[in-house]
């Protein structure tokens, strides 16, 4: 059960309990904007994020006092806001742990643990928020000392609708109409006068009419001179028309030999994770917003309201193998020309490249140890990573599924005693007998660094 008490005494309570070093227990009325860096001392926070989290602390105010004259339409509103936001960030602030996220779990929590299913995960339930507050109660991030029969009771396999993920390519569809639309606006105001459906087609006749005049000059003009070619005809009616001489054919060119086969068709890059979240209804996936360093308006991708970055949003199987905290704001390497999954209701347009000790022919392969492979730290999020030895080449753009191209050079990705990232060719038939090429290629970014894992050796990356 969750906690009960009045939300101020209960947010109270949890800070004094949570964090004794940061909170003194004489405090009636903590200032909460000043408490943040102390409860979370290990946390730099910018001048933009203080403020966010001041704006968000008048927001759960201006909540709590809703819900205390019962103004439903407000709640309502304040509600919606707080589950769009949450849609795509772990915490309020993104990743960062915040007071605020506190806060919103002290006055929601008993409110979330009276809700039904159908308000939590409905169709029109608050999903966001729910999983917010399962992550605050829950997560060592924030550290909350709450005895297990004051936590909400969440079952995060209970989800009775999956919020429809928001479509690129029809979303860049849509400004590309509203701007062309308003485009058009703009062109008829240009002349003073707007636009309106309809009333083109008298202006057009009148021009046409404007133009018949001096085309009825030119055809009196040209009448005699029809009337001598018309006389030069023959009986059928029509001029004989002069053969023309074919012209030989050009022979086709050879086709251009194919490239000899090479892991650099494979799109890799250094990838950013701004922020990874659970995977709203499977156990097993984080669901990741990765600045890949593609172009604003790249198909399969989206802009983050957040930082302003064009990402992609990237569903991998690491729950469970990997702490979600490792999965904040850090360098990983994406695989980026994979063909797009959609995984539970969440279309994936990327894959996170990890290492995982080696497996005997009917094993779980999936049964950890897991490590992410890490590029530099100050490795630009798009830069491209390559193979030694094997960096010919452009990546092709989408890697076809029928001809099993990530399957065939995968079995080489490998890691070596001293935890570099590798392909080896002796493991991948394909590429044997070409001249020149080395046995063990380390992976690379274009700037010369390294690609690493943590421990694992001789592991397998996929």
């Amino acid at each position: 059960m969750a906690i009960n008490s009045a939300p101020e005494s209960s947010l109270l309570s949890l800070l004094y309990r949570s964090y004794p070093a940061a909170i003194s227990p004489d405090a009636t009325e903590p200032d909460l904007q000043t408490a943040t860096p102390k409860i979370f001392p290990h946390t730099k926070f910018s001048v933009t994020e203080e403020a966010d989290v001041k704006q968000w602390l008048a927001t759960i105010s201006g909540l709590q006092h809703a819900q205390g004259k019962d103004d439903q339409t407000v709640i309502a509103n304040i509600l919606g806001l707080l589950n769009t936001h949450l849609a795509t960030r772990t915490t309020l602030l993104g990743a960062k742990p915040s007071v605020a996220d506190i806060a919103v779990y002290a006055l929601l929590a008993p409110l979330v643990e009276k809700w039904s299913p159908e308000e939590r995960t409905g169709e029109k339930g608050y999903h966001h928020i729910v999983r917010h507050v399962d992550f605050v109660q829950n997560s060592p991030l924030f550290a909350l000392q709450i005895p297990e029969e004051e936590k909400v009771a969440i079952d995060v396999t209970d989800v009775r609708f999956v919020p429809k993920p928001v479509d690129p390519k029809a979303e860049k569809e849509r400004k590309k109409k509203e701007k062309a639309a308003a485009a058009a606006a703009a062109a008829g105001g240009a002349e003073g006068k707007p636009l309106v459906v309809g009333q083109g087609k008298p202006a057009a006749e009148k021009k046409q009419k404007a133009d018949s005049a001096p085309a009825a000059a030119a055809a009196a003009t040209e009448a005699p001179a029809a009337a001598a070619a018309a006389a030069a005809k023959p009986e059928g009616g029509k001029p004989k028309k002069e053969k023309k001489e074919k012209q030989p054919k050009q022979p086709k060119a050879a086709p251009a030999p194919a490239a000899p086969p090479s892991p650099s068709i494979i799109d890799l890059r250094v990838g950013h994770i701004l922020r990874a979240i659970n995977h709203p209804n499977a156990d097993s996936l984080f669901v990741s917003t990765i600045d890949c360093g593609d172009a604003p308006g790249t198909e399969n991708t989206s802009l983050d309201e957040a930082t302003g970055k064009t990402v992609r949003t990237v569903c991998s199987g690491l729950n469970g193998l990997i702490p979600l905290e490792e999965m904040q704001n850090r360098k990983i390497v994406a695989v980026c020309n994979l063909k797009p999954v959609t995984m539970r209701g969440i279309k994936s347009v990327a894959m996170v490249l990890a290492a995982s000790p080696r497996v005997a022919e009917g094993e779980d392969s999936h049964a950890g140890p897991v490590e992410l492979v890490a590029p530099p730290a100050d490795a630009p999020a798009g830069e491209r990573i390559t193979f030694d030895g094997w960096s010919e080449g452009e990546p092709e753009k989408v890697l076809n599924p029928k001809k099993k191209v990530w399957e065939t050079f995968q079995p080489g990705f490998t890691t070596t005693d001293n935890l570099e990232v590798a392909f080896e060719s002796a493991a991948v038939p394909a590429v044997q007998g070409q001249e020149g090429k080395p046995a063990l290629g380390l992976l690379k970014t274009a700037s010369g660094g390294i690609c690493t894992v943590k421990s694992l050796k001789g592991a397998t990356v996929r």
